[in-house]
């Protein structure tokens, strides 16, 4: 402890401390000299990086400035080239204008010689034709009268008789490519159709399932009844109830649920309601397929899904015994065969064929003829206004609005009128047989008619002296137009007007 304070250590550390101080100030100032040193070896490096750089620069500026120039130098190349060729239009313009000017001088120069040429040959023209009335006593329009009248009195025969031959000629050339379309339309189409009537006749599998289906009191079958709409009619022959009702629809509900009744042995109200519901819902089902199997099948698209299930219900649809869904199929198909024969828009033709009748899916719920309910009903799906426009012709409600709708009339009319496709009544037939004879024997000069052929022809027989032959030409026509307008009728009715001249004497 004493060591520590005498003045000999102390002198001791203060000389260690000044020493270590100087050292540490010499090591100092060499690592500031190193550090000076390096900044300026950096600062040297930076400097001549910076020239570099300063003179690739000036370089690349040396370079555009080239570019730049030669470009300029190519752009004036350009616009003085571009200058010569206005220079070069602009006078073939000129030449042109005075080449025009002078042949519009020369134009108004020969108009005005063609006028005075005119009023020359009219003035002559009026000279001789006052010296001709003059002479003949008559005036132009008097002896053009006569010379008409002669030439039509000496060649009526003859321009009635050629008149006939070009009329025969063209119709004989329209019909056979009618025919000939119509025949390859046909003959690519095989359909066949299982006709409808109001009632359906129901096999059972013995008599005593007829009570049971009547039930105690008739309870079963007043459900049944009250449940489809449906009339059951049992009678005395063996094995077989009928169901009747004029709506298909349900009479296929009314077959189903009785055959389910049947199936499963137990007639008894609660199990009537109950097969019945499921019997709707197969309907429905079948209904909505049927409509996906018609558009499919014709490969349209785009028809809403509601629709569908309307064209569906023509499966179960008849008119004249025809089933509407088939009939419409068939007739979509002609459409499609004779728009691709013609040219016409196949798509909406076929669209168009094919809902032509869908109307009468309905028509017994909604009151309008089938065409107008059709129009209603795809408005409301906003079918394509083409496609309306197209079908609503096909009666002659509507006038044609374009090739389509002919076709679709042709097309209907083809599946309507082919043999079997439909049956009619024997009052309708006779009512109309008699409709024909009566529309001919109201025209004056018409001795007799019959109509033959199954009502596709009338024969007509006229007076001799009341009508001629160019009378009788106009006689067809006429019936055939009153026809047209008077009655509705499948394909078409031939209209022959027969004149006979006989001449009798007797020899004494």
């Amino acid at each position: 402890m004493n060591i520590l304070l005498s003045p000999q250590f102390a002198l001791v550390l203060a000389v260690g401390l000044i020493i270590g101080y100087g050292a540490g100030v010499l090591i100092a100032k060499r690592r500031h000299a190193a550090l000076e040193n390096t900044l300026a070896d950096k600062k040297k490096e930076a400097q001549v990086g910076a020239e570099k750089i300063l003179l690739e620069a000036r370089q690349k500026v040396v370079e555009l400035l080239e570019e730049a120039k030669k470009e300029e130098r190519q752009r004036e190349d350009q616009l003085l080239k571009h200058e010569e060729r206005l220079d070069k239009k602009e006078a073939d313009l000129e030449e042109t204008a005075k080449t025009v000017k002078a042949n519009e001088a020369l134009l108004i120069k020969r108009e005005t010689e063609l006028k005075d040429a005119q009023e020359d040959v009219l003035a002559q023209k009026a000279k001789w034709t006052a010296v001709l009335e003059k002479a003949a006593g008559l005036s132009k329009e008097e002896a053009k009268d006569q010379i008409f009248k002669h030439l039509e009195d000496e060649y009526r025969q003859e321009l009635y008789q050629r008149q006939q031959k070009l009329e025969a000629e063209g119709q004989e050339s329209l019909n056979d490519k009618a025919k000939n379309l119509m025949a390859l339309a046909m003959q690519r189409l095989a359909s066949q159709y299982t006709s409808e009537i109001t009632t359906y006749h129901f096999a059972l599998p013995s008599d005593d399932i007829k009570g049971r289906v009547i039930g105690k009191e008739g309870r079963n079958i007043r459900v049944f009844e009250r449940e489809t709409g449906v009339d059951v009619i049992i009678d005395d022959t063996p094995g077989v109830l009928t169901l009747s009702s004029f709506n298909p629809i349900r009479r296929e509900v009314a077959r189903i649920a009785l055959q389910k009744l049947i199936n499963d042995g137990r007639i008894q109200p609660a199990l009537i309601e109950k097969l019945v519901v499921e019997a709707k819902q197969e309907v429905a089902q079948e209904i909505r397929k049927a409509g996906e199997d018609a558009v499919y099948q014709l490969g349209i698209v785009g028809f809403h899904p509601d629709l569908i299930k309307i064209i569906g219900r023509l499966k179960y649809r008849t008119s004249y015994g025809q089933n509407v869904l088939e009939h419409s199929i068939e007739a979509a198909r002609l459409a499609e065969m004779i728009a691709n024969e013609v040219g016409g828009d196949i798509a909406i033709t076929k669209k168009a064929a094919l809902v032509h009748d869908i109307g009468k899916a309905v028509d017994h719920e909604v009151e309008g003829t089938h065409i107008e309910i059709g129009r209603r009903i795809l408005q409301k799906f906003k079918v394509d206004e083409a496609v309306i426009k197209a079908m609503q012709s096909h009666h002659g409600d509507y006038p044609h609005e374009s090739v389509e709708a002919v076709i679709v009339e042709v097309a209907d009319a083809i599946s309507g009128a082919r043999p079997g496709a439909r049956r009619s009544s024997i009052e309708e037939y006779l009512k109309r047989l008699g409709e024909l004879e009566n529309i001919a024997n109201s025209f004056e000069g018409v001795e007799k008619t019959f109509a033959v052929q199954a009502g596709r022809e009338i024969r007509v027989f006229v007076q001799p002296e009341a009508i001629d032959d160019a009378q009788a030409k106009q006689l067809a026509k006429g019936i055939a137009e009153e026809i047209e307008s008077k009655m509705s009728y499948p394909g078409e009715i031939k209209v022959h007007v027969i004149r006979e001249t006989r001449v009798v004497e007797y020899a004494r």
